[in-house]
């Protein structure tokens, strides 16, 4: 599955003409392009799918959604070690 998640920007910059930030998904951080939203700042949240910010989100709004994701194991689902999840469900990672 592959869904859009809410994170909190972590640090911005610029890398071979674009704007990058890392992003922490709930103790997960990871690389996010910032061309849809140039305006985003350190501190703020957006949701973000495969890699890109697309909309800005409030912290509480984030928060919640974070936290009913990890309830779900959602989080885990997303991100978790892979070779971890597939050996669980008895087959092979997929990528």
């Amino acid at each position: 599955m592959c869904l859009a998640m809410p994170g909190k920007v972590l640090q911005i910059e610029e890398r071979d003409g674009t704007r990058m930030a890392s992003v922490d998904f709930g103790g997960v951080v990871k690389d996010v392009c910032l061309e849809y939203l140039p305006e985003l700042e350190v501190g703020e949240y957006a949701i973000v799918h495969v890699g890109f910010a697309l909309q800005r989100l409030d912290e509480e709004s984030a928060r919640r959604t974070l936290e009913l994701f990890e309830n779900l194991g959602l989080i885990e689902e997303e991100f978790g070690d892979q070779w971890e999840l597939a050996a669980r469900a008895g087959g092979e990672p997929t990528p």
